[in-house]
């Protein structure tokens, strides 16, 4: 039972810090008047995604933090946790294309050196982080693209 109440406090504070930060940050008008490329997802999509992704980060942060809460797979995970909710308060929230662009080109090598740091004693954590890292590839050119365009 003590296990899966340290699964409910990673939960908590990566799926409701990023609810958080998301509803602190809402996109906007500034952001709907952008110059957008073909790709750009409709707005619809990033919530239901992100909830996803948040469970899955989550998930594999607890696993790491049961197996060595303090090796250097646990503080990838932090790390990448600090500039996933730093990104959205530097796009949305102060309006810096450019330095968004910074942190998650950073975030993208956070959650890949997650992966490699885990894979070999964790392969399902590794496994938890590839869509991430898949999404926030995706995200890193659409964040690239809105910089170029606007």
């Amino acid at each position: 039972m003590q296990k899966y109440r340290s699964l409910l406090v990673f939960l908590l504070i990566v799926l409701g810090g990023g609810l958080l930060i998301g509803y602190a940050t809402l996109p906007g008008a500034w952001y709907a008047a952008l110059v957008k490329p073909t790709f750009n997802p409709p707005n619809w999509v990033f919530g239901p995604v992100w909830s996803l992704l948040y469970i899955l980060i989550a998930i594999a942060g607890w696993r790491t933090w049961r197996l060595q809460p303090g090796g250097g797979a646990m503080r990838a995970w932090a790390a990448q946790l600090v500039l996933n909710f730093l990104w959205s308060p530097t796009f949305f929230g102060a309006r810096m294309m450019g330095l968004a662009v910074v942190v998650i080109l950073l975030l993208l090598a956070t959650i890949l050196l997650f992966i490699a740091r885990v894979r070999d004693r964790d392969r399902l954590s590794a496994w938890l982080f590839v869509p991430y890292a898949a999404w926030v590839a995706f995200a890193t050119l659409l964040n690239a693209s809105l910089l170029w365009l606007n």
